[in-house]
């Protein structure tokens, strides 16, 4: 059997397989017609393995009549083999018709093993997955955010994954798929891409979560948004469980980061994060960790234990005002938080990376900050099913030591 099955291998690698749907469909018709015969010829897996592999000796050099029931046995499966013989030929054609005798031979084998041996499904397998190799089985992930669809995120899915079906010639299966194709849409903008991992990575480096725990994913965007360089400090004045700190020191070890949240609970959890991922790395390393460029502090963030001027990058997820707070306290917090931001940044080169939902008052709050902070760019996301947006401000040259009335 061992020896068979190498040859059919050998054989299946010389093959072009230039058309490998029409070999699927071919091999798929010999299986449903090899199963009807072996209704008809109910004998034993031992004997037909015995007979099978003396079956063309028999028919050739013995006659005799002790010989004839297995003539007989034999003549219910050669038929099968013809059958696959003329299919192999067929295919092994379209190579250059080169060493046609040799692969008839293997096929033979080949045949006589599926026809009178158990294992008839695991080659039949093998040879349909050599055959399939080419076509990928793909599932379609529609993420949809609007109110102004007139369809349903089943239904962009299936219209899409048909027209990928008919384009590509791929097999769709939602389950064991090769391949997933994400179909992201947004209000009228719609992006394509293949996923590149198993699972989404908005909950690496998070083990300890709380009420308002950022995904890890829309972390990296902040901070990637602000561009940190070596040596630059990066602080999280309201880092609640940790999200973003975590992720730029685990991307941008370079960097030193600083985390605080005025709440301790909320700095326990983001300090039990923080043990979690250098278990994790000492793991990986099998050796001692040196750590992460990270510190938690406890603090309050209208009056930062730092420096002024001491500090390069501010990221920060600042309460909308739901779970967190109220909106009638951010009208004070925001501006509040403002001016303390600015305080700490680098005049001139300073940047600030702030998620709030509660646009109207963050507007109000930077209008009135105006003289130490420049908008320079806004990115609309989406939190939750909340239509959030990311600030990316600008220090100015301005100093900011000096409290002015906000209001």
């Amino acid at each position: 059997k061992e020896d068979a099955l190498k040859d059919l291998e050998d054989l299946v690698k010389k093959l072009p397989w230039t058309d490998p749907l029409k070999v699927w469909e071919l091999n798929n018709s010999l299986k449903k017609k090899k199963t009807k015969r072996k209704k008809h010829n109910l004998q034993s897996t031992a004997s037909k393995e015995k007979l099978n592999g003396d079956g063309e000796e028999e028919g050739r050099d013995q006659k005799d009549a002790s010989e004839q029931d297995c003539a007989q046995n034999t003549a219910g499966v050669e038929p099968v083999s013809g059958q696959d013989a003329e299919k192999t030929q067929g295919v092994a054609s379209r190579n250059g018709g080169e060493e046609e005798e040799e692969d008839n031979e293997q096929s033979d084998a080949k045949d006589e093993l599926q026809a009178g041996s158990g294992s008839e499904t695991k080659a039949g397998d093998g040879k349909t997955s050599e055959g399939e190799a080419k076509v990928l089985k793909f599932r379609v992930t529609c993420n949809r955010a609007g109110d102004k669809h007139s369809f349903t995120s089943n239904e962009a899915a299936r219209d899409f994954g048909g027209a990928v079906q008919e384009h590509f010639q791929w097999k769709a299966d939602m389950t064991n798929f090769d391949v997933e194709v994400l179909l992201n849409i947004h209000n009228n903008e719609v992006v394509v891409g293949i996923a590149l991992t198993e699972e989404s990575l908005h909950r690496r480096n998070i083990t300890h979560f709380g009420p308002t725990t950022l995904r890890s994913t829309l972390a990296y965007g902040m901070l990637r948004l602000c561009d940190p360089q070596p040596t630059d400090i990066i602080v999280d004045p309201m880092c609640g469980t940790g999200a973003i700190p975590i992720e730029g020191a685990t991307e941008w070890p370079s960097c030193y980061h600083i985390a605080g949240d005025n709440n301790p609970q909320a700095v326990k959890r983001a300090a039990n994060n923080i043990c979690s991922l250098l278990k994790k790395n000492e793991n990986k390393e099998s050796s001692t960790s040196l750590g992460i460029p990270l510190d938690i502090v406890q603090w309050d963030i209208c009056n930062l234990p730092l420096r002024t001027g001491s500090v390069d990058i501010v990221v920060s997820d600042m309460p909308f005002g739901k779970r967190i707070g109220s909106k009638k306290k951010n009208w004070d917090l925001y501006p509040a938080c403002l001016m303390e931001m600015g305080r700490i940044c680098t005049p001139g080169t300073g940047r600030a990376v702030l998620l709030t939902q509660d646009k109207k008052c963050f507007a109000k709050a930077l209008s009135r900050m105006g003289h130490i902070w420049r908008k320079g760019q806004t990115v609309w996301v989406n939190v939750g099913g909340l239509h959030a947006a990311v600030y990316l401000l600008k220090r100015t040259w301005e100093r900011a030591e000096e409290k002015r009335s906000f209001w």
